[in-house]
């Protein structure tokens, strides 16, 4: 080859080369930009992944962006289907469900209506927090492989209410990942089965580091038509409020749960972030032990001062509900004087809290034999709910006006809940707990929060100080099976009279939501407190 040839196509060639490497920054550039990552970061932890080991709003919500139940609920709350395409009563006892088709779960298994019985069995067994979720005496029965029947022993026109978050799991799977069986949220060594997820979502969670972060990515497998741009979601946990406000502020993050209420207006008089504020479904309340002989806590020894419905009155009356809503909530508090929001029960303005009187809880107090008051611990989370522990420590300081000197134990979630939930023994003598009805109905409430239950939690599994009226159970069971919503109406106010006259528990407020954006993200925030990224967009 002439060599002035040979220079020729040397030189073509490097240019070749430099125009390929340009071609591909230019495509890496372009894919970059097509990018849409949401950065998110909530003040609590995600742990194990396994969708049965916590009954916990933030846990379920994050889970379902991954798993999906039978039914699902829309942008309004509304029920509509989800891996069931439709269902029907055949009789009062006997309702049909046809599975959606061509559904696979992440991995590529098909969805069957083995993984459906599988999931029934699953829920049910030892270790599962979401025990509550399907009648434990009913019988799943495979008709074919998309059509299943739950045969009931009474009827039950709410069967379906809270399955958008019993999430069904892939039996094969499960098989062999050693995941069998629930795991429990208590359990401190778990294996890598905790730390896996396998469902039927449009995302999957790509890498999970659990306290630090966990990647979320599009489920190519997924069955449904996406509503959201994202390619990818990165989850931070940032606990200090102050943090976690501050990378909003700074383009860290994109969108933070929650906004301490002090710092909405530095984040909405922010140029590229906004508060995003909405009522929730969530009522936060104290509970009492009420279950045991004596409270291993208390000075009180040989018996329990909170059996005496007198005494539960009087820690009541020295709650100044108002101060707690103007200087610790800011105002974005609603009182409530029962264990349910206001929005999900017609008749709660039939209700009255007990009134703040400290001279009144003193007599009270007197009364049932403390005149100069007792000592008692109490259990409250720090990074779950609104101001959780600035609630706490209020509380601590009012009752001391009154005598009842209170120790208390703050701590992460993750710690908390495994104390005074069943997999802990139900180790608590004064707890805060919030609570939103998963069936938005106040059955959920009368057997979750105030069932009666033993030692190991077989009854009201929710109900941490062990409140037990035969009554109210009674009630509750002609509740469930009541098709006549008059009829059902009377008897859920039966049950809530009893429950307010005994001061079973000390209702506190239904919280706001206060999330906290960058303003090029747009999602819906419903009032579950659900953060759902199949909703979400980054423009």
């Amino acid at each position: 080859m002439p060599q002035t040839l040979s220079r020729y196509f040397a030189t073509s060639l490097r240019w070749a080369g430099l125009a390929f490497v340009a071609a591909c920054l230019s495509l890496a550039a372009a894919q970059q930009a097509s990018a849409k990552t949401l950065r998110y970061a909530f003040q609590g932890t995600l742990n194990a992944l396994d969708p049965y080991s916590l009954n916990e709003t933030f846990t379920l919500g994050m889970l379902g962006n991954v798993f999906e139940g039978l039914t699902k609920r829309d942008k309004d709350l509304t029920i509509i289907p989800g891996l069931a395409e439709s269902w029907e009563t055949v009789d009062p006892l006997t309702w049909r469900f046809h599975l959606r088709q061509g559904v696979k779960f992440a991995n590529g298994n098909d969805f069957t209506a083995d993984d459906v019985i599988f999931s029934a069995e699953r829920v049910l067994a030892e270790g599962s927090d979401l025990k509550t979720r399907i009648p434990a005496d009913s019988e799943w029965v495979k008709i074919d492989d998309h059509t299943v029947e739950v045969k009931l022993k009474t009827p039950n026109p709410i069967l379906h209410y809270e399955w958008d978050t019993w999430y069904i799991m892939d039996k094969e799977w499960a098989e062999a990942e050693g995941a069998v069986g629930p795991i429990s949220a208590r359990d401190t060594n778990p294996g890598p089965a905790a730390f896996k997820a396998n469902g039927t979502g449009p995302f999957v969670i790509e890498s999970h580091e659990p306290g630090i972060k966990t990647v979320f990515k599009p489920n190519s497998n997924w069955w449904g038509a996406p509503e959201h741009n994202l390619t990818e979601v990165v989850f931070t946990p940032i606990a200090a409020d102050g943090t976690r406000v501050a990378a909003l502020l700074a383009g860290d993050v994109d969108l933070i749960d929650p906004v301490p209420v002090q710092d909405i207006p530095r984040v909405n008089d922010n140029a590229d972030t906004e508060a995003l504020v909405g009522p929730e479904l969530r009522v936060i309340h104290l509970g009492f032990n009420q279950i045991r002989d004596e409270l291993p806590t208390s000075n009180v020894k040989g018996k329990n001062p909170f059996r005496d419905p007198n005494v539960r009155k009087a820690v009541y009356q020295a709650i100044d509900i108002e101060a707690i809503k103007d200087r610790i909530m800011r105002g974005l508090a609603t009182p409530v004087p029962l264990l349910i929001a206001n929005d999900l029960y017609a008749n709660a303005d039939e209700f009255e809290r007990w009134p703040y009187d400290p001279d009144a809880a003193k007599a009270l107090l007197a009364e049932a034999g403390y005149p100069d008051g007792f000592t008692v611990g109490m259990d409250c989370p720090n990074d779950r709910y609104v101001n959780d522990e600035a609630i706490c420590q209020a509380v601590v300081s009012m009752l001391a006006r009154i005598g009842v000197t209170v120790n208390l134990n703050a701590q992460p979630k993750a710690q908390y809940f495994a104390k005074v939930l069943a997999p802990g023994g139900y180790d608590t003598d004064f707890y805060l707990l919030g609570w939103t009805p998963s069936s938005f109905d106040s059955w959920n409430i009368l057997t979750n929060l105030a069932g009666c239950r033993d030692e190991t939690g077989a009854g009201g599994p929710f109900n941490l100080g062990g409140y037990c009226n035969e009554k109210v159970d009674a009630l509750a069971e002609q509740i469930v099976v009541e098709i006549d919503e008059a009829k059902r109406d009377a008897l859920i106010k039966e049950a809530y009279t009893i429950m307010t006259g005994e001061t079973s528990h000390i209702p506190l407020h239904q919280q706001s939501l206060v999330w906290g954006k960058r303003k090029n993200v747009d999602i819906v925030q419903r009032p579950d407190n659900q953060v759902l990224f199949y909703w979400a967009t980054v423009n």
